[in-house]
């Protein structure tokens, strides 16, 4: 059988598939890692000049072009898995400015923890997102339910369903129930407390000589004991349907705050256009081949002989056997596309458990083992002797 492969093979850019590194210099130049040095590697590994070898240059070419974008995807999926943290939200740009985050230092950041902190600060009331409003209604006398998806939420809202966060009705407040039996009497202490408007509860003398916060405890005390204890000012809110207790005898306005739940429950909070959102539009790009190192450089010529390996075997399984005078010669595609399945597993297999061995997660972890090893060998060191 006459050999298809030459023996050697000039490159000129165009010969590769997509030409993705035709003007990469590492690889279409004279380096060490040229296509042309890996085509007469390849082909020699397959056996030429002993046996022929049914490829043709430009076929090696694909398979090393094919064999550098797989590394260069290997990678970037760790890197994206590895950051999606931090990259989510990030801005990807456009045009002349897109970004590529390839053989880019990624800094993790505290932002999406901040985030989630947010949407708790929402739901504590102590911050957040999403606005707290204020809504009202009018109490009338005799009347104890009242439903404030209907009386605010369709009138104010446009329908929109609100979740009620703090209803307003409650008791006197605790300071002007409070009282300081170490505080003098007196009608100037009183005269001081009408000026404030507390009425003659308590004297005031104690605000002036007392530490503040001894005051702040003892409201705080007042105001425990009536939310436990008594149940004279008190309401049930069941589906945005408010009862109050006791039954009103006066009429007034009653307020609230509230939040409408499609602003809590947004999913598209902020803007989706332009940043990155998943996996699929994290801006990496295939790897400049002159950025790879040696090491990589060695998977990616493994993994492009067993691509080589692969086609050749599918060419040869085109016929299980050829005649030949007398008898018959099998080919031996099956067994090489079997071999070249299992040495691109491997590969990729090897490469992934490398990767994951570097990973943020692993590397705090390594950190955190070789730090308590120092500990404990410190701990260990003898003490020197002190002589006064």
């Amino acid at each position: 059988m006459e050999s298809i492969w030459p023996g050697s093979s000039s490159f000129a850019a165009g010969e590769t598939p997509y030409g993705f590194y035709d003007s990469d210099t590492e690889f279409s130049g004279s380096g060490n890692h040229n296509v042309d040095k890996f085509a007469d590697w390849a082909a020699k590994r397959l056996g030429y000049p002993i046996v022929a070898v049914e490829l043709q240059e430009e076929q090696f070419y694909a398979c090393y072009e094919e064999a550098i974008t797989e590394y260069s995807a290997q990678v970037n999926q760790f890197n994206i898995k590895d950051n999606m943290l931090a990259l989510q939200g990030q801005e990807t740009g456009s045009g002349a400015t897109k970004t590529d985050l390839t053989h880019r230092k990624l800094t993790p950041t505290i932002g999406r923890n901040i985030q989630l902190a947010e949407q708790y600060g929402s739901e504590a009331g102590v911050g957040g997102t999403v606005d707290f409003k204020s809504g009202s209604i009018e109490i009338t006398s005799g009347s104890q339910v009242y439903d404030l998806t209907a009386l605010w939420a369709n009138v104010s809202e446009s329908g929109n369903a609100i979740e009620v966060r703090k209803v307003f009705y409650e008791a006197d407040p605790a300071i002007t129930r409070y009282f300081d039996p170490y505080a003098g009497t007196g009608d100037g202490s009183y005269n001081m407390l009408d000026s404030f408007g507390w009425g003659k509860n308590s004297p005031a003398v104690s605000f002036m000589m007392m530490p503040m916060y001894a005051d702040i405890l003892k409201v705080q005390a007042i105001e425990f004991n009536d939310q436990i204890r008594k149940s004279a000012y008190s309401f049930e809110l069941v589906n945005n349907k408010l009862r109050i207790f006791p039954n009103p005898t006066e009429t007034y306005t009653l307020w609230f705050k509230y939040i409408v739940k499609k602003d809590r429950d947004n999913t598209l909070q902020g803007t989706t256009d332009g940043v990155i959102t998943d996996f699929s539009n994290a801006p990496f790009n295939n790897m400049a081949f002159s950025n790879i190192n040696e090491v990589g450089k060695q998977w990616i010529k493994k993994y492009g002989l067993a691509l080589c390996k692969e086609l050749l075997g599918t060419i040869r399984s085109k016929y299980a056997s050829l005649p030949i005078p007398n008898a018959e010669t099998t080919l031996d595609g099956d067994t090489l596309r079997t071999e070249a399945a299992t040495e691109k597993e491997t590969l990729v297999t090897q490469l992934r458990e490398m990767l994951e061995q570097t990973s943020r997660k692993a590397l705090l972890e390594a950190d955190k083992d070789e730090a308590e090893f120092l500990q404990e060998k410190l701990a260990k060191v003898p003490y020197p002797i002190y002589i006064g």
